[in-house]
């Protein structure tokens, strides 16, 4: 049945009304919350590290094929430039809702109100509506040229394909980026880590000494030679007091250090630790007058690894010790680089990592982090997606003084620091590119790196509690255990983007 001149006119003249309608809605809606929606792109799975120059042209696009829609002259070029706008759209549901390792909530604008499934049909029924546009337009201005009618599929086909094309390697590019290249856009899946225990400790002095098989062990600064253990549901609570083989040293602050089947007991202001097993809480001494330190982590049964200060150079080094009963102190003085003063830029945080069986330094005050053997044999140096890659402090020297003391607050990259598994979890002090201020002023921001192909894998938050910031947290398994105030909490793990592994 052939459609007389008008009813087509009338179609096309509704086909083009609505997609002015719905780009206009769509482009106003996007402009005036605009930060929102660089946010909501930044947080997609597949344009995240090119969330600053789509959120411009996206609403440019709209509004300049709206323009064009209006001009009859010019609708033919309009409507295409529509299809390849609602293919992109489509291409984009697709991936996500097939081949993204989460789903976004919502797209946002003109979508909000929809599920992700319905905007699918719905952006079919507009691509639809461009296809039959078009072809109503050339009856106009093909005439009875066949050749122009017949090159119209091709035309149509080589506009979708490109559309397709154009998503699908901003997707490879982005996720490459963003996975290794990245330039400071954090991505938050969706209840990645969602709060399942919460117990009140009735006190902030409780410290994580250790976790793991199910069982949180927790020090108290208040009661040094205390370890309290409580299951990871927060429900069974056991104490112990430590026995130590001696009692002589002029300790100023002890720690505890819980790795199954033994702990570890130490101050690094005097040259000593204590050795014991979590059997009946009894500790010999293990190590004395060898080596001053700041930090110990245990690697097996019969060594440690230490950040100190070296006495000769002043500078934050690393070292084992190693033995039974002859114990080997061995530091290397070129493991940590110095930037500034090699004291203050070089302080980090020191971990062991029992899975890859590799010592971690992060530095608090630029983007890297150490990745060494047992032996101390460094392997490579990762990098955060912070940008500040030299540390922000300034350091003040007196006459005679070989160490300086900061002459002003120093800039904090990163906090906090927990491995296991595969995994590095970073505590991070800096805001990253289109994200939401006021989460910052409420909860503390973990990123997470794969320490085998050193690449940035996803972000979460840990919510404040009682306006009390994470203050300590360790990840065991799929758990995160929290220190937060006077609060001890339990996280669960539950993304995607994390892959379980049993030690």
């Amino acid at each position: 049945m052939k459609l007389s001149t008008v009813t087509k006119s009338i179609i096309l003249d509704s086909i083009c009304l609505l997609y002015v309608l719905l780009f206009v809605y769509a482009a106003v809606n996007k402009l005036m919350d605009f930060e929102n929606f660089q946010i909501q792109l930044a947080q997609s799975p597949l344009l995240s590290a090119y969330a600053g120059w789509i959120s411009y042209l996206v609403p440019l696009a709209e509004f300049f094929t709206v323009g064009l829609l209006l001009i009859p002259k010019f609708r033919n070029v309009a409507l295409f430039m529509a299809l390849s706008i609602m293919v992109m759209f489509t291409t984009y549901i697709i991936i996500i809702l097939n081949f993204s390792p989460f789903v976004p909530c919502s797209c946002g604008g003109v979508l909000e109100k929809l599920g992700w499934h319905e905007h699918l049909i719905f952006n079919f029924i507009f691509v639809f509506l461009a296809i039959a546009g078009i072809f109503i337009v050339s009856k106009e201005t093909d005439g009875h040229d066949l050749t122009r009618k017949v090159l119209r599929f091709p035309f149509v086909f080589l506009n979708v394909f490109c559309s397709i094309s154009i998503v699908l390697v901003l997707f490879l590019l982005s996720e490459d980026t963003m996975h290794h290249h990245n330039n400071f856009i954090r991505r938050f899946p969706q209840h990645s880590a969602e709060l399942i225990h919460e117990r009140n400790l009735q006190s902030d002095a409780y410290y994580i000494a250790g976790a793991g098989k199910g069982k949180i062990f927790l020090g108290n600064y208040g009661a040094p030679l205390s370890i309290t253990i409580i299951d990871t549901s927060l429900q069974v609570q056991q104490v112990n007091l430590i026995k130590l083989s001696r009692t002589d040293f002029p300790f100023r602050s002890l720690k505890i250090m819980v790795r199954a089947p033994y702990f570890y007991v130490s101050d690094g202001s005097v040259p000593c630790i204590f050795k014991g097993s979590t059997k009946d809480w009894k500790a010999q001494l293990w190590m004395q007058k060898k080596v001053f330190f700041s930090r110990i982590e245990p690697i097996d049964s019969s060594s440690v690894v230490i950040s100190t200060v070296s006495s000769f150079t002043h500078r934050n080094v690393l070292g084992t010790i190693a033995g039974k009963d002859d114990l080997d102190v061995k530091i290397v003085p070129n493991l940590l680089t110095k930037q500034i003063d090699g004291y203050f830029d070089t302080n980090g945080i020191l971990q062991y990592n029992s899975f890859l069986k590799r010592i971690i330094y992060t530095y608090y005050y630029r983007n890297r982090y150490v990745v060494a053997t047992p032996s101390l044999l460094p392997e490579r140096t990762g990098k955060t997606i912070d940008t500040v890659s030299i540390a922000r402090i300034k350091v003040a020297y007196r006459d005679g003084d070989k160490i300086g003391k900061l002459a002003s607050p120093p800039y904090i990259v990163n906090k906090g620091v927990s491995t296991f598994g595969k995994y590095l979890f970073i505590n991070a002090a800096m805001t990253g590119r289109f994200e939401p201020v006021d989460m910052w002023k409420r909860a503390s921001v973990v990123d997470v790196y794969n320490l085998i192909d050193y690449s940035y894998v996803f972000s979460f938050y840990l919510p404040d509690k009682s306006e009390k910031k994470v203050s300590q947290f360790k990840v065991d398994d799929n758990r995160v255990i929290v220190i937060c105030g006077k609060y001890l909490q339990v996280y669960q793990l539950q993304t995607d983007y994390y892959e379980r592994i049993k030690l």
